[in-house]
């Protein structure tokens, strides 16, 4: 497969990066759009160049024009699609988070094993160069206590919130909220790089919609604790870090996995920041999405159901981590209850 032909569901900003980002790549063509509004579907699609105009999933995931799917709907409706676009014998690439909660996440994945087609989720920090290159530097830290990771990002939707407004990022019905937005940007690198903890306890201030504001998790290794702070009503440039005996691998920022370096015990710092093949964007997301598409069209045109980076065993296991998360805080989705 030389072309990859792809088909998108939503029409957000989110899909207009993702789009931004696959056109820097050999191969790939924007092919559909899906709206649940045909003249929407129509207006972006053209924008970008597309050639066919959907309202109705079932007939864009059956398109003999299409080779994959990605999908950047609100979250809830993250299982029913790809697992619509699956059974039609489509390639998946869907949005984090993944799906709603692990039981949904393990219907995907039944079902892309069912149809033998690729299903991944799009987390693209751990497709950057950046979280190569601190994976292949580990070792110089010695035994990792630590993984200690920041995320707190003031929400421009928060002040409408205040207003009495609320915006999708804070229902409640949408499977939304900020672990589910942005704390999973801290738990998928973990996951990657130290598997399943052994337990952990989390807290978190939440909203009158009943989603979660912001959150902290602390998570018990073997031989080294995790500590994970997420917000969408504050703000903090703390950078990321993973502690060793002999020193530490300090992430800038962690929503683009920007320079990254070590800082060794006995002094010393050494730069491990990856050269991009690609140039930076002025939308950051831009950058590392380019990575996650990429990863994604390499594995389908390798044949494989399955990417070695974004694993779906991964995503359960971050799956698995947020519904104890969720479970402790008590935060429950309507999603949750179908």
């Amino acid at each position: 497969m030389t072309t990859v032909r792809f088909g998108v569901v939503g029409t957000s900003a989110i899909t207009e990066w993702f789009i931004k980002a696959g056109k820097k790549l050999d191969g790939f063509e924007l092919k559909a759009v899906y709206s649940r509004s045909i003249e929407k579907a129509e207006e972006f699609g053209k924008k970008h160049g597309a050639k066919l105009f959907f309202d109705d999933l079932d007939d864009m995931s059956k398109c003999d024009e299409i080779d994959a799917i990605y999908i950047a709907s609100p979250n809830f409706m993250h299982k029913e699609q790809a697992i619509l676009c699956m059974n039609n014998g489509k390639n998946v690439l869907c949005e984090k988070p993944f799906a709603t909660n692990k039981r949904d996440a393990e219907e995907m994945v039944k079902c892309a094993r069912e149809n033998n087609v690729l299903l991944m989720e799009e987390m693209r920090l751990t497709c950057t160069p950046n979280f190569q290159s601190v994976k292949n530097n580990l070792d110089k830290l010695g035994t990792i206590r630590r993984y200690s990771a920041n995320y707190c990002q003031y929400s421009s939707r928060y002040d409408k919130f205040k207003e009495g407004i609320v915006l999708n990022a804070f229902k409640r019905e949408l499977s939304n909220g900020a672990l589910m937005d942005i704390g999973v940007y801290c738990i998928h690198p973990m996951v990657n790089l130290f598997g399943r903890p052994n337990s952990l306890k989390a807290n978190a201030v939440k909203l009158s919609t009943g989603v979660d504001g912001e959150g902290s998790i602390i998570l018990e290794y073997d031989d080294m604790l995790a500590d994970i702070r997420y917000s969408k009503i504050t703000h903090s440039n703390i950078p990321t870090e993973i502690q060793g005996e002999d020193g530490s691998i300090v992430v800038d920022k962690i929503s683009t996995f920007g320079d990254v370096r070590v800082e060794y015990r006995k002094g010393g710092v050494e730069d491990i920041t990856a050269e991009l093949e690609v140039e930076k964007d002025e939308k950051f997301e831009v950058d590392s999405i380019y990575f996650a598409v990429k990863e994604f069209m390499k594995s389908l045109r390798e044949g494989k159901k399955e990417s070695d980076i974004n694993t779906l065993e991964n995503t359960l296991i971050v799956m698995e981590i947020m519904d104890e998360v969720r479970r402790q805080i008590d935060l429950v989705y309507p999603a949750d209850e179908n």
